[in-house]
């Protein structure tokens, strides 16, 4: 019902930052909380970050708390994910997340962007 494309991801050094997108197209008034999730290479995926509808609520995982931050601008219809102090455990590809609550979830995702890579080397 909703299409998420991610962008921004690529190659950064450690402790060095980047800027995820992610655009909505098609069905969005479906959608209210969104999300981030990664998964590593040879790993589950694991949450990362969400928000509310309107962007003013947020969770983090404790591995990104403090370093990662989730926005969103609902005028244009896209996600934000601002990465700073990047390691090399957070090598992953990242997707975009649509969820149907209105409070930011961790779990229940039912829409998904293709994924965007990125890798933090040492």
């Amino acid at each position: 019902q909703v299409q998420l494309v991610e962008s921004g991801g690529g190659l950064v050094q450690a402790r060095g930052s980047l800027r995820l997108s992610c655009a909505a197209s098609g069905r969005t008034s479906s959608y209210y909380s969104m999300g981030w999730v990664r998964q590593a290479p040879g790993k589950e995926r694991e949450f990362v970050a969400a928000i509310s509808m309107i962007g003013t609520g947020t969770r983090y995982a404790d591995s990104v708390k403090g370093r990662f931050s989730i926005s969103r601008d609902n005028a244009k219809y896209t996600l934000y994910l601002q990465m700073n102090s990047l390691k090399p455990e957070d090598t992953a590809v990242y997707y975009c997340a649509a969820h149907r609550s209105l409070v930011p979830s961790t779990s229940g995702f039912d829409s998904w962007g293709q994924g965007t890579q990125v890798t933090v080397s040492s």
